[in-house]
């Protein structure tokens, strides 16, 4: 008979932690299912009240679901359709700000029923907001005259999560948050050490479990490093590096035994860009101002017949914008929903994100641009097929360089960067929210940014994974979540801890 684990998920997004730990719960000795999901941002709540309604009908989606998907058009009242499923969502997944008044007090509730019901069977896991400790906000900071780091209230949301940790006393935890954090500093302090301080000294007390390094407990608090996972060393095709704290209550702790391998193996391979996003079809960039087919193709042409002639630029990258100048391939449509016949990803990434029942491809629509941007992604997607890398700024030609006053500080120097098809890509941020030029698409043919749903592959979101809201929320619900394929495996690990304690 399996244990029976209820899931608490703070700051949730739009769900990637959720959903690694909802599906590795549905197999195996430890059953594990979310009882509340907390998000402030409406759109993201949106997105994870329709996911949590479709777990309510196990691994078969309403037919509904796939109807309306397949055919492009609205969702039906699924309040109306399945009445008990809908508010059964609606009461797990709350639109709370963590940190204002009464929020705690009304989370509160909900945590001493779980925490009764469950008989301290109960997992936390979420990460709180990262801008404040991101190197690139607090670059930001630095140029705000006003700014006192102090002050940033974003440096102590994560004591929201210990307080909710303190009531709840989880039998584990999982805290997710960008490496940047292990060298942010408030009060002359390294903020690191203080969460871990904080988080060690909740409740009963908790022990820290490394999972990309041997765990050893029992030898005092493990090194910072021990605490960074890369998700390309673990079947991501992205090169996204976070620091991933997971606990265990003390009592829990007391019966566990590791050998000297770490709970998450590395694998040999990595999965790659091209991998990713194959089975997804070419389609176009626009233009900002009068996109027409025509008008774009002229667009291309023109920006490539310019990098063909520029001095600065190389033998072969005059000769690969010649064949773009003359190109009869370019795809005729900005939105596709037909997938192509050819598919290049790894097994288990093709058992993760394909679903036969979905026969259209989602939030597949492309972004306009300018013609010299279209320029730069041009010749960005072409030197990255010749070098294997993006060029840095530096590397283009003069009449691609954008008017910035700070272009030459360094500060920018990958502004226009493309993700090269034979590799992991760069990690997948919100940033891409605001534009694209730090995604942009390996095809030079396409010359374009990378569209939701191909963010949405790199994060390994399932392909059937709908995102509320308008394009640009979408982007920044990708953007901010945690790869839910590596979710997943953090959640096989934690798992497998409570599994051995429980032998025990």
């Amino acid at each position: 008979m399996s244990s029976e684990y209820a899931i608490i998920d703070l700051f949730a997004g739009p769900g990637g932690l959720g959903e690694g730990f909802t599906q590795a719960g549905r197999a195996g000795d430890v059953s594990m299912k979310i009882q509340l999901s907390v998000e402030m941002e409406a759109n993201a709540v949106q997105t994870l009240r329709l996911r949590s309604f479709l777990r309510r009908f196990g691994e078969e989606f309403p037919a509904e679901y796939y109807a309306a998907l397949n055919k492009g058009v609205e969702f039906p009242n699924w309040s109306e359709l399945y009445p008990e499923e809908w508010k059964h969502a609606e009461q797990e997944v709350r639109q709370l700000v963590l940190g204002d008044p009464g929020v705690f007090d009304e989370i509160a509730v909900v945590i001493d029923k779980v925490r009764t019901d469950f008989q301290g069977n109960t997992i936390l896991i979420g990460g709180p907001p990262c801008q404040a400790y991101s190197l690139a906000g607090r670059s930001r900071n630095k140029g705000k005259e006003d700014y006192v780091l102090e002050n940033d209230h974003r440096h102590y949301l994560y004591k929201e999560y210990v307080n909710i940790l303190e009531r709840l006393e989880p039998a584990a935890f999982v805290m997710e948050n960008v490496k940047g954090m292990l060298s942010s500093k408030v009060d002359g302090g390294g903020i690191f050490h203080r969460v871990l301080e904080d988080l060690a000294g909740a409740g009963q007390g908790y022990t820290f479990i490394p999972l990309a390094a041997p765990p050893h407990l029992g030898s005092g608090q493990p090194p910072a490093r021990d605490f960074i996972l890369r998700a390309e060393d673990h079947g991501v095709p992205q090169a996204r590096h976070r620091v991933i704290v997971v606990g265990v209550r003390k009592d829990v702790a007391e019966k566990l035994n590791f050998g000297e391998d770490p709970l998450l193996l590395r694998r040999d391979l990595r999965a790659t860009v091209k991998e990713a996003l194959s089975g997804i079809p070419r389609v176009r960039s626009g233009l900002s101002r009068g996109d027409q087919l025509e008008a774009w193709i002229d667009s291309v042409r023109d920006q490539a017949r310019e990098i063909s002639e520029a001095e600065e630029v190389s033998a072969e990258l005059q000769k690969r914008a010649r064949q773009i100048v003359t190109s009869d391939e370019f795809p005729s449509k900005r939105q596709s929903r037909d997938y192509s016949e050819s598919y290049e990803l790894p097994d288990d990434l093709k058992e993760w994100l394909l679903d036969c029942k979905l026969h259209a491809v989602l939030h597949h629509e492309t972004r306009g641009h300018i013609p010299r941007d279209l320029g730069r992604y041009l010749f960005s997607s072409m030197f990255a097929e010749e070098h294997q890398r993006a060029p840095k700024l530096s590397e283009f030609p003069e009449f691609l360089q954008p008017n910035h006053k700070n272009r030459k500080t360094g500060h920018f120097s990958d502004r226009f960067r493309t993700q090269v098809s034979g590799r992991p890509s760069t990690t997948v941020t919100s940033h891409i929210s605001k534009d694209g030029h730090y995604f942009i698409h390996p095809d030079p043919t396409q010359c374009r940014s990378l569209t939701v749903r191909e963010a949405a592959r790199l994060q390994t979101f399932p392909d059937n994974y709908f995102f509320h809201g308008g394009r640009t929320a979408q982007y920044h619900q990708v953007g901010n979540a945690v790869p839910p394929y590596l979710a997943l495996q953090i959640a096989s690990a934690v798992s497998s801890v409570l599994k051995q304690a429980g032998e025990r």
